[in-house]
C-alpha cells in the first residue's frame, strides 16, 4: 500500500487514540515525513527492532509493540513448555519506555504467556541475567541503548540469556505478516495479577545479580584495602545504571564514589548531552569538570542501559579518556595476568573480541597462551562463543569485549555489562594504584611499550531515511565492484566480503570465511593495518573503522590519519 493511503488508514483505524491521531495531524502538511513513517514497516532483526519514536508503521510506537509482542507469543506457544517457563521484561529510563514493557507484558499474558516484569527500570544485562536466573523461554527489553532521545527499541532474549538467534528471529518474523494490530491486544493488567500471568520481580532477583557480579572480582582483597582512597566519579548519563553501579561499588569496598547529581536521575529527554553515549566525548563533560574539581582518580560513565562503560583518568594535564579498544585491552591483560599469577590461568582460556575491534588483544592472548576468537560485530556472537564453551567444553571464557565500550567477564550474563565492567575497572585502577602508583592512562602506555602502538579510529556516515537505505546499498554494491586497491599508498593485499564468505589476496588466490554472512568488508594492508566498511545494524549510517600498528605512536598516529582520511574521501565519491 502507498505510504500516503497507509497514512490515512491508520488516521481511521486509530482514530481513538487522541494522542496517534495528533502525532499524525502534525505531519499531514508533509509528504516526506508521511512517506519516513510509512513507506516500510520497522524492521524486525537480530537485534530486535530499533526506530524512532512516533506514529507509523516505520517509527517505534505500542501498536508496534503489541504487534511483534503478539508474533512472539505465537512462536513461544510452539515450544515445549514455552508459555509456562514465561518472558521476563526490563526496561530503561527512555520515552515510553514504562508504557511499552507494560503493553508488552499484557500482551502476552493476552495469549497466556505468564511474564515476569520489573517494577521500575533495570540495566540491560541484569534483564539478560534474569531470564537465566528465573529459567525463563525469553527476555524483552526496551531500550535503544545510547542512541539519541527520539530513538526507543524492542530487544528480544533467549532462553541462554543472550539475543534472539536467527532461527528464532525467524520464528517472529514469518509469523509477523499473518499477525494483525486488532489481535494484538492487551490484557486487562489485574485480570493478568489475579489469573497468575503477571508476576512482578522483586528484590531477590537483583541481589542474585549483584553477587553473581562480585564473584567476578580477580583480587576482591584489592579494592577493600584501595578503596579507603581511589576516587571515583560516576554519571548513569541520567539511565538504568545509577542504582546497581554504586551498590556494587560501595559493596565491594569503594568508598568514595561521587555521582554527577546533574546526571543522576533518569530522564528519557537526556537534557545534559546531545548524545548519551560514552563513546563520545561530549557526554563526559559535567563528569569530567567534577573530576578535575575534586581531582578523582577515575571517571566512569554508562549509558542509558548500561551495557556499556567509558573511563577517564586523572593525568598531569587533567582528566584524559581512553576508548573502548584501550580499556578492553587494559582488562583482557589484567584478568589474565592475574589469573597466571595466581595460577588459576585454565589450559583452556580463550577470549573473545570482535573483527572491527583491535589486533592488540590478539597480542595479549598470545603472550599468555591464551586463544583468541574473533568474531562478526554485536555481542550475540561473543554470547554464542561462550555458549559453545559451555556445551562442548572446548575452552573456558576469560573475557569478551567489543571496540564499542562493551566488555563482559562472566558467563551469567550474556550480554556485555557496565556493571560487571565497572567492578573490573575500579579493581585495575586499584591494582595499578597500589602497585606503581599510576593511572589506566599510564597502564595503556605501558601495554603499547610491550605490544606495540596499536591505534584505531572510528567514522561514522549518517544516512537518514528511504533514501538513506538505498545510498548504502548503492556504497556498498560499488566498494564490492571495485575494490579500493590501496589507502594512503599502502597496498590491499587482500579483501574480506563476509557477505559472499570469501577472502581474496591481491594475487587472486582466494579463501572462505567461516564467520556468517554479513554485509562488511575488511580490507587487510600490507603492515598489519586494516580498514573496515560496516553499514549499522540499528542505525541509519555506514561505519568505517581503521586500525594501524608501528613502534612509535607518532607514526601509528599519522598512519591513521591518512587511512582515514582516504577512506572517508572514497566514501563521500559515491
Amino acid at each position: 500500500m502507498e505510504p500516503i493511503k497507509l497514512y490515512q488508514q491508520w488516521l481511521k483505524d486509530f482514530a481513538n487514540d487522541p494522542e496517534t491521531v495528533q502525532d499524525l495531524k502534525s505531519i499531514e502538511n508533509d509528504p516526506k515525513e508521511i512517506e519516513d513513517r510509512f513507506y516500510r514497516e520497522l524492521e524486525f532483526g537480530t537485534a530486535g527492532m530499533r526506530g524512532v519514536l512516533g506514529a507509523g508503521t516505520n517509527r517505534l510506537n505500542k501498536y508496534n509493540v503489541r504487534r511483534v509482542t503478539r508474533a512472539l507469543a505465537k512462536y513461544i506457544l510452539t515450544t515445549p513448555d514455552g508459555a509456562q517457563k514465561g518472558v521476563a521484561i526490563a526496561y530503561d529510563s527512555r520515552r515510553k519506555s514504562t508504557e511499552f514493557a507494560r503493553e508488552a507484558a499484557l500482551v502476552l499474558c493476552a495469549a497466556g504467556v505468564k511474564v515476569f516484569l520489573y517494577e521500575s527500570l533495570r540495566p540491560v544485562p541484569v534483564l539478560s541475567f534474569t531470564v537465566r536466573h528465573l529459567k525463563c523461554i525469553a527476555g524483552i527489553v526496551i531500550t535503544a541503548s545510547h542512541n539519541p532521545a527520539q530513538y526507543n527499541g524492542y530487544k528480544v532474549y533467549w532462553t541462554d540469556g543472550a539475543q534472539m538467534p536467527p532461527e528464532s528471529v525467524k520464528g517472529i518474523t514469518d509469523r509477523l505478516p499473518d499477525t494483525t494490530y486488532e489481535e494484538a491486544l492487551p490484557m486487562d493488567e489485574q485480570e493478568a495479577l489475579d489469573r497468575g500471568l503477571l508476576t512482578y520481580i522483586g528484590k531477590d532477583v537483583d541481589d542474585a545479580y549483584i553477587a553473581a557480579i562480585k564473584k567476578l572480582a580477580v583480587n576482591p582483597e584489592l579494592t577493600r584495602e584501595m578503596g579507603e582512597t581511589l576516587k571515583i566519579v560516576y554519571t548513569p548519563l541520567h539511565g538504568s545504571g545509577n542504582i546497581p553501579v554504586r551498590r556494587m561499588l560501595d559493596e565491594i569496598g569503594m568508598k568514595h564514589v561521587y555521582v554527577v547529581k546533574e546526571q543522576e536521575l533518569p530522564n528519557g529527554d537526556f537534557p545534559t548531552v546531545p548524545v548519551p553515549n560514552p563513546e563520545d566525548p561530549r557526554a563526559f563533560e559535567l563528569a569530567l569538570k567534577m573530576q578535575q574539581e575534586l581531582g578523582a582518580d577515575l571517571c566512569v560513565g554508562t549509558d542509558p542501559d548500561c551495557d556499556r562503560v567509558g573511563i577517564a583518568c586523572m593525568t598531569e594535564n587533567g582528566p584524559k579518556l581512553l576508548n573502548g579498544n584501550q580499556i578492553g585491552c587494559i582488562l583482557l591483560h589484567y584478568i589474565l595476568s592475574q589469573k597466571k599469577e595466581r595460577g588459576e590461568l585454565p589450559a583452556n582460556a580463550a577470549a573473545v573480541s570482535t573483527i572491527v575491534s583491535t589486533n592488540m588483544a590478539n597480542a595479549i592472548c598470545e603472550s599468555f597462551g591464551v586463544k583468541m576468537i574473533k568474531v562478526l560485530t554485536g555481542f550475540k556472537f561473543i554470547a554464542e562463543q561462550i555458549q559453545l564453551f559451555e556445551d562442548t567444553g572446548c575452552n573456558t571464557f576469560m573475557f569478551g569485549f567489543e571496540e564499542s565500550f562493551g566488555f563482559l567477564s562472566g558467563t551469567d550474563v550474556r550480554d556485555k555489562d557496565g556493571v560487571n565492567a565497572c567492578l573490573l575497572i575500579a579493581e585495575a585502577a586499584s591494582w595499578y594504584k597500589k602497585m606503581y602508583n599510576k593511572t589506566l592512562v599510564d597502564a595503556i602506555d605501558m601495554l603499547y611499550e610491550q605490544y606495540g602502538y596499536y591505534g584505531d579510529k572510528v567514522a561514522s556516515f549518517v544516512l537518514p531515511g528511504k533514501d538513506g537505505l538505498e545510498k548504502m546499498k548503492t556504497v556498498m554494491a560499488a566498494l564490492r565492484l571495485n575494490p579500493p586497491r590501496a589507502f594512503a599508498g599502502e597496498k590491499v593485499v587482500a579483501l574480506r566480503d563476509y557477505q559472499s564468505s570469501l577472502r581474496v589476496t591481491a594475487d587472486g588466490e582466494t579463501d572462505i570465511l567461516t564467520l556468517p554472512k554479513s554485509n562488511v568488508l575488511y580490507f587487510e594492508l600490507e603492515n598489519k593495518a586494516w580498514v573496515c566498511v560496516r553499514p549499522s545494524g540499528t542505525e541509519p549510517k555506514i561505519k568505517l573503522y581503521i586500525n594501524a600498528v608501528s613502534d612509535d605512536p607518532e607514526k601509528t598516529k599519522a598512519m591513521l590519519e591518512a587511512y582515514a582520511s582516504d577512506a572517508v574521501k572514497l566514501l563521500e565519491s559515491f
